[in-house]
């Protein structure tokens, strides 16, 4: 059943990839009503999310957030088809990085980067830092249930010289990589939430104590990686900036947590400038206090 799903799917998502951008957006904007308007896709959730994340605005002006996130949600998922056919030149001029020589000196110091990114505007996108780099990239990335989706995702990323590690594998392979001598840069989208039963910090996020993701700083801690944040901002539709941050050159001196606190904060100014570009279809505060 999953192949024979697969076989009916990929011939359209190819038809889409190979699309104009013009003409990509157009069926955007009627994916966009089908999903919005009749579907009603977590609809309530980010509803839920938007009155908890942004008490201060009013019914209204958070109905507009609410229908530009959707809208941006269905350019996005339509991009990220896109990337299957996308040229490197195409995607390095639609996906722009401003102070590159920022990073570009963390990599002189021959440590690996943990790079800390946010479910944020495009980071779908962000594969295209592959590049410009000199290290190898690696992407920690939930494994798609079904595995010949999820064999295109591989090969779709593959394009651009990006690695998928899964989650549950991600210490094998930086431990791997670290024995071997081999410096890397690894992506962590560490925003959403954890589960209870693995977390070991919890701090406020949009005004709201929730449970957050620590993995990407207690792993840096323990293979000496140094850290860094990438902020993504939307420049106009399907074109985006993205700078950097260095959040920690001495991990191992930091105090715990420091790192994750700091990062929460940088993405909270990423949704505070423009909020209708978060993906607020995640339940982000399930669990808070």
């Amino acid at each position: 059943m999953q192949l024979f799903i697969y076989l009916i799917v990929y011939p359209f998502l190819w038809f889409l990839s190979k699309l104009p951008f013009r003409l990509l957006y157009l069926f955007s904007d009627f994916v966009y009503l089908i999903v919005y308007y009749i579907i009603g896709y977590r609809k309530k959730t980010v509803r839920e999310n938007l009155a908890l994340a942004l008490p201060n605005l009013s019914d209204a002006e958070r109905m507009i957030i609410e229908k530009k996130s959707f809208h941006h949600l269905c350019d996005m998922f339509l991009e990220m088809i896109k990337t299957m056919s996308i040229s490197k030149k195409e995607i390095s001029q639609r996906f722009v990085f401003t102070n590159l020589e920022v990073y570009q000196k963390l990599e002189e110091q021959d440590k690996s980067i943990a790079m800390m990114v946010a479910h944020y505007a495009s980071y779908e996108w962000v594969i295209s830092m592959n590049s410009y780099i000199k290290f190898n990239g690696y992407a920690i990335y939930k494994k798609i249930v079904n595995p010949y989706f999820d064999k295109l995702v591989r090969s779709i990323r593959a394009r651009f010289k990006a690695n998928l590690i899964t989650t549950k594998k991600t210490i094998q392979y930086i431990t791997k990589n670290k024995k071997n001598n081999l410096l890397s840069l690894y992506g962590f989208a560490s925003d959403q939430t954890p589960k209870l039963a693995t977390t070991f910090h919890w701090q406020k996020f949009m005004g709201i104590e929730v449970p957050v993701h620590t993995g990407a700083e207690m792993l840096s801690k323990k293979y000496d990686m140094n850290v860094i944040f990438l902020k993504v901002k939307k420049v106009k539709r399907g074109y985006y900036e993205a700078s950097f941050e260095i959040l920690s050159e001495n991990t191992k001196e930091v105090p715990n947590y420091e790192i994750t606190d700091k990062y929460l904060k940088l993405v909270e100014q990423e949704i505070y400038e423009a909020p209708e570009f978060y993906l607020w279809t995640h339940n982000r505060w399930k669990h808070r206090r």
